[in-house]
This record gives structure tokens, C-alpha cells and sequence, in this order.
């Protein structure tokens, strides 16, 4: 069975820094493609950081400069540092994982709220 947790969401001030964990069980993440999404409310869920087989990152424009993605092998863990956080940045994130022609996985969310 496939299970993707994350955690480390809370209530920060704004300008404060959080680093969200995503723990996998039952795949490895080594082969797949993993992304950090969020979704606000009455907002789309959005891509927020993606982590490539090769290592490269990408971010979308808000986030740019602020956030980074990376992964643990060892522990089967990607993480998404977030600095410099806005009240804009509050939302439930979610981590996936990624194969080429699946359907992808995914965790069930942790909430950050930023207050200015």
C-alpha cells in the first residue's frame, strides 16, 4: 500500500521560515517525479516546486527565491523549505509523486498559515 504523509505545517508570522516533510512508504521515491502543490481557499490546487529524476528544480513565480525543494534517499523524504513566508502563502500543501502515464499519488495535506 501506497502512503505519502506530510507534515511540519503550522501557524508562522509573516517573514518567518517552515520546512514541510513528505514521508513515503510503499514506493520509492528515488524513480518518480515528486511535487509540492497548495491550494488556498476558493482557490485552485497549484504546482508550487517539482523535483526531477535528474535533480533539477522548478518553482512557480511567487514562490521563486523563497522556497527550495529537495529529497532524502535514504529516507525516502522530500522536503520543501519555505523562507520569507507571506500571508499569500497560506494553504494546505500537498506532496505528489509522479510516474510517466500514471495516475499520480498523493498525500493528505498540511495546513500552513502565515499571518501578517
Amino acid at each position: 500500500q501506497v502512503e505519502l504523509v506530510e507534515s511540519g505545517g503550522t501557524l508562522v508570522q509573516a517573514g518567518e521560515s517552515l520546512r514541510l516533510s513528505c514521508v513515503g512508504s510503499g514506493i520509492n521515491f528515488r524513480y518518480f517525479v515528486m511535487g509540492w502543490y497548495r491550494q488556498a481557499p476558493g482557490k485552485q490546487r497549484e504546482l508550487v516546486a517539482a523535483l526531477q529524476l535528474d535533480g533539477t528544480a522548478t518553482y512557480v513565480d511567487s514562490v521563486k527565491g523563497r522556497f527550495t525543494i529537495s529529497r532524502d534517499h535514504a529516507k525516502n523524504t522530500v522536503y520543501l523549505q519555505m523562507n520569507s513566508l507571506k500571508p499569500e502563502d497560506t494553504a494546505v500543501y500537498y506532496c505528489d509523486a509522479r510516474l510517466v502515464g500514471r495516475p499520480p499519488y498523493w498525500g493528505q495535506g498540511t495546513q500552513v498559515t502565515v499571518s501578517s
